[in-house]
């Protein structure tokens, strides 16, 4: 068996046996005014080997035993408590918790926190405060030393300690070892530590904290998460903050792409940011959403510390920095950027997509992941942005170019490598080659050079077949996945206008989930030979295929206020169009020669290059699969 342990001395430090006075009475702490966040330290502690330690050092009750009060932050204290806070209904408790009022009080965040993990909804059989005492009992019965290691799912997981003293680190530990002795199914977990130890500073006793984290690992909430408990659960929640922060947070993520070779490891780090990295005053507020709102919350204020840490100014200066090592030193020192309060409030502005939604994308990462074969722990591998530096070739575009089109690309596409499938300095300018050779692929990238030097292109969600479906009308098809982009002069992408203001869109009623159609007074395309846009039988194809792209952003969720708002791409004997509404972003004729690009409203897009352009290469890249 695996020997990992927790350093800890051999018997406890003298600590406090439960809240301070005036927090076991219930009021406000009545302290001399520390600084907010505390003045020492918190100290993170990881050891390989396995060590000796006194299993009777955290035996007693009460409220706060397991904390060093020296290092632990006072209270704030706002005018007043609303004295009915526990009975408000759901909506307002989550309004109080972004505000911080669970901060007024340290024994009003422990009663809190009691009662909303008690309304946590989960499995019949979980166990409680009574099974662990019984196989506490059993496993740490013997006085004295005794060696136990932790479980082998938490094998180079941090292990925060936060404020805890000697006892509480003591506890933390053995209620890791519980936890893995009756949740045998956990195989990787690299936040479960840290939510104990949190959990630990508002807890009665070591029992009351572990039937709490119990509660969490077994909810069974729809399309709710609170803990990842295997490798490719986090992985996937890893490449779903990839895709989101792709999407949500466009400059740190170009930024994050022209200093890193491999954006993914980056983005790997996004929880240890929340509940490693984050002083215990702010980690605290976010246990406090948490709890309220599940895993969609830590997406949020990951991604605002994401924005914060661009405007910060940090990496200025992308070349030859540490960006995962400058992420990580900015978020210690996130104090000395934004308040707690000033990071929530941003943290909440920024308009995801539904719960709903995003665990739909979180599914279709874990598929890739399976198809990938990246299932359990291993070696890591830089198999994010997959574009091989040595063997990549293009007469397009240099690698470190195809790199930063390949970060923009969802995360499930970009774990596989590009792979040539048209190129007209070899295939020819033939449009039924074109089609020929891109079928049965999707997704695809275009990429076109003009006779000007500019480079210009698209990210396209779907099979070019899906063309045929029309019959001999020119339809739209493909979802809000796609997107138009340059390279040269200026790398820019534009997406989906709906993905930048998505409160623009309602949810599609059940009963109403069909593809709205594009109006009909599309403009046709101004080059010579381009695809016309004129027919008044202009319709998106209905629903996708099964099991291809995942319905996260695909047009039959949302009723959108205009019918020229999902024009993604259309194909016709004519030519090809991407793009639509009030103009074309890009169209080509049926030569591949000549081709026209404008403002459109489905992308909300400048011209790519000069607006009447002549193309002098053009290639179509897939994703070569394993």
């Amino acid at each position: 068996m695996l020997q990992v342990g927790l350093s800890l001395p051999g018997s406890p430090g003298g600590a406090a046996g439960g809240f301070p006075r005036a927090e076991r009475d219930g009021g406000e702490d009545t302290g001399t005014g520390r600084e907010e966040f505390g003045s020492s330290p918190v100290t993170i502690v990881v050891t390989s080997e396995a060590d000796s330690w006194d299993t009777d050092a955290s035996s007693c009750a009460g409220c706060g035993q397991f904390v060093d009060w020296d290092r632990m932050p006072d209270p704030q204290r706002p005018a007043q408590i609303p004295q009915d806070i526990l009975s408000k209904p759901q909506k307002e408790l989550k309004k109080l918790a972004r505000e911080g009022c669970w901060a007024t009080s340290h024994a009003l965040r422990a009663r809190l926190y009691h009662q909303l993990i008690q309304q946590v909804s989960c499995r019949l059989i979980t166990p409680d405060a009574l099974v662990y005492r019984d196989v506490a009992s059993r496993l740490f019965g013997k006085p004295g030393g005794s060696s136990h290691p932790l479980p082998e799912f938490l094998e180079g997981c941090p292990m925060p300690t936060y404020c805890l003293n000697p006892e509480g680190v003591t506890a933390l530990k053995k209620i890791l070892i519980c936890v893995g002795n009756l949740f045998p199914d956990i195989t990787y977990s690299p936040i479960l530590p840290s939510l104990v130890a949190l959990l630990l500073h508002y807890s009665e006793d070591e029992a009351q904290c572990f039937e709490s984290i119990s509660r969490l690992l077994a909810s069974n909430a729809p399309h709710t998460s609170y803990i990842d408990q295997s490798f490719l659960a986090h992985q996937a929640s890893c490449m779903t903050f990839g895709d989101l922060a792709n999407k949500h947070c466009p400059a740190a993520h170009k930024l994050i792409a022209s200093a890193s070779e491999n954006v993914f490891e980056v983005y790997s780090e996004w929880l240890s940011w929340l509940f490693h990295d984050l002083p215990f005053a702010y980690a605290i507020r976010v246990l406090d959403v948490f709890l309220l709102e599940g895993q969609k919350v830590l997406y949020r204020i990951a991604l605002a510390l994401l924005k914060q840490f661009r405007l910060s100014g940090s990496s200025a200066e992308p070349e030859g920095t540490d960006i995962k090592a400058d992420l990580q030193a900015f978020v210690q020192n996130i104090a000395e950027h934004v308040t707690v309060d000033k990071l929530l409030e941003r943290a909440f502005g920024i308009r995801l997509f539904s719960r709903k939604e995003i665990w739909l994308l979180q599914m279709a990462n874990r598929k890739a992941l399976m198809e990938r074969g990246i299932t359990m722990v291993q070696s890591r591998q830089p198999f994010h942005l997959a574009v091989d530096m040595q063997n990549f070739s293009s007469s397009i575009v240099t690698t470190q170019e195809m790199r930063l089109v390949w970060s923009w690309i969802p995360e499930r596409f970009s774990l596989f490598p590009p792979l040539l499938l048209f190129s007209t300095s070899q295939d020819g300018c033939s449009l039924q080659r074109f089609y020929t050779c891109c079928e049965g692929y999707e997704p695809t990238v275009l990429l076109i050079q003009t006779t000007e030097g500019e480079v210009c292109g698209a990210f396209l969600s779907s099979d070019w077949s899906e063309r045929k479906k029309s019959g001999a009308t020119s339809a739209f098809f493909g979802t809000g996945e796609c997107f138009v982009f340059t390279v040269r002069p200026e790398a820019e992408r534009y997406e989906w206008v709906f993905i930048k203001q998505p409160e623009l869109a309602k949810a599609v009623p059940r009963s109403r989930q069909r593809s709205p159609s594009p109006s009909p007074d599309s403009r046709p395309g101004s080059c010579p030979g381009s695809p016309s846009s004129s027919s008044s039988r202009l319709t998106v194809p209905t629903p996708l295929r099964k099991g291809r792209l995942s319905p996260f952003l695909a047009v039959r969720h949302f009723l959108l206020p205009s019918k020229t708002a999902s024009m993604f791409m259309s194909g016709s004997r004519e030519g090809i169009v991407i793009g639509g509404g009030g103009g074309q972003a890009l169209s080509l004729d049926a030569d591949l020669l000549w081709g026209h690009t404008e403002h459109c409203e489905t992308f909300d897009n400048p011209p790519l290059c000069q607006e009447d352009f002549k193309v002098q290469l053009l290639e179509v890249w897939g994703f070569q699969s394993a």
